[in-house]
C-alpha cells in the first residue's frame, strides 16, 4: 500500500471531525465553515498531500472513534486512549488538557482525592476520552454515561449524579449552566490529544506520525491554539 492509497484513498483527506469538543473544532454560525486547532491541523495535512480536505461531521468524539473500522474517515482528532488503540493507531501527543470534576456546593467532597469512594456517581459524557479512563481506573465510584457533555451537566443539575467530570475549559465555560456546583481543585487526569488513523493502515500512521512531530517541534499547534483563541489547551513541546 502506498501513503496515498492509505491516507487519501478517495482523492481526499476525509478527516473525521467532532463538534463535542469546542476546544478543537467549532462551526461559524454565518457561515457553517467549520474552524478551529482540528480544522487548520486538517488543511495542513491535506495541503503537505497536495489533495483537498473533506469533513466527515460527527456530534462527538465518540461517534468518530466509533466509526474507525468502517472506512468513512482517514484522519481525525482524538483523545489518546488504550480503549480506543484497539481500531485506532495514534501519532504522538500533541496538546495536553486538564480533566477535573465539579461538585454540589453542599457536598463534603473537597478533594480530587477523594471522588473514587463508594456511593459516589460521577456523571461523564459517554466515550469521551476522560470518561473512558475513570471507567478504567476507577475503583469505588460508579460512572454514569450521559449523551454528550450537556447531557452530563443535566444529569448533574438534576441530582442523579454527586459529581461532573469534564476537561476544566469546558468546565469553567459551563459554570453558569451549573448554579449549585463548585469545581474541585486541582486535576484527576491530563488528557492527551493526537492524530489518529485506522489501525489497518500502517503507513499512513508513520507518516502521520511525523507530522504531527514537526508540527509540535514547529510551533504550529501552539500558534493555532493562540489563533483561535483558546484557553485551558496547551500544545507538547517536547518530541516523543
Amino acid at each position: 500500500m502506498t501513503l496515498m492509497t492509505e491516507l487519501a484513498p478517495t482523492g481526499k483527506l476525509r478527516a473525521g471531525m467532532n463538534l463535542g469538543n469546542t476546544l478543537f473544532t467549532t462551526r461559524d454560525p454565518v457561515s457553517g465553515e467549520l474552524r478551529g486547532v482540528a480544522a487548520d491541523l486538517m488543511r495542513e495535512l491535506a495541503s503537505r498531500l497536495g489533495v483537498p480536505v473533506d469533513f466527515v461531521v460527527h456530534a462527538t468524539p465518540g461517534e468518530v472513534a466509533d466509526a474507525a473500522d468502517r472506512g468513512t474517515w482517514d484522519v481525525a482528532v482524538l483523545a489518546i486512549e488504550a480503549a480506543r488503540a484497539r481500531t485506532i493507531a495514534f501519532s504522538p501527543a500533541m496538546t495536553e488538557i486538564e480533566a477535573s470534576y465539579v461538585v454540589h456546593k453542599a457536598s463534603l467532597l473537597r478533594s480530587v482525592g477523594q471522588i473514587d469512594t463508594a456511593g459516589v456517581r460521577i456523571s461523564a459524557a459517554e466515550k469521551a476520552g476522560y470518561q473512558l479512563f475513570l471507567t478504567r481506573t476507577l475503583r469505588n465510584a460508579t460512572v454514569v454515561h450521559a449523551k454528550g457533555f450537556q447531557g452530563s451537566i443535566d444529569l448533574f443539575n438534576e441530582r442523579q449524579a454527586d459529581a461532573l467530570a469534564g476537561l476544566k475549559p469546558a468546565l469553567l465555560d459551563a459554570m453558569d449552566r451549573i448554579p449549585e456546583g463548585r469545581m474541585l481543585e486541582g486535576p484527576f487526569m491530563t488528557v492527551n490529544h493526537g492524530l489518529g488513523v485506522p489501525l489497518d493502515r500502517p503507513v499512513a500512521a508513520e507518516y502521520v506520525k511525523a507530522f504531527v512531530m514537526e508540527m509540535n517541534a514547529s510551533g504550529f499547534v501552539a500558534r493555532a491554539i493562540a489563533r483561535n483563541g483558546i484557553k485551558g489547551l496547551a500544545a507538547v513541546t517536547s518530541l516523543q
